[in-house]
């Protein structure tokens, strides 16, 4: 893929590593870290993590004998770019979104919303 748009695309098209992403949210992780709640090997995770970097999504630096991944929300600007100038992609609201799915997971809490 030649075109970093498509890089980034393809890169967050997995599950996994949208997970990594949004658990990177929060702060720089070491890859064993990042790696725990996944069922599978470090190896996989490795790659997974590879693949974000080549995307530009994560940066990942060795402190002494560790790995340490951290996210680099700047590689995301034009994809949200190029949504936002379809006029339909407004930028979410996440406390709202959060919201929402709360209310739509807790058994009953559709219809409690309707109320």
């Amino acid at each position: 893929m030649s075109d970093p748009l498509d890089t980034v695309f393809a890169a967050m098209a997995d599950p996994t590593r949208r997970a990594i992403l949004a658990m990177l949210l929060e702060d720089d992780m070491a890859v064993t870290d990042v790696a725990e709640p996944f069922e599978m090997s470090l190896a996989a995770i490795s790659k997974h993590l590879n693949i974000l970097s080549r995307a530009g999504l994560i940066s990942q630096e060795r402190r002494g004998r560790v790995k340490w991944c951290k996210l680099e929300p700047d590689a995301m600007k034009a994809a949200s770019v190029w949504m936002q100038g379809f006029g339909q992609f407004e930028p979410v609201n996440l406390d709202a979104f959060e919201r929402f799915l709360a209310a739509e997971l807790t058994p009953g809490g559709s219809e409690d919303t309707q109320k």
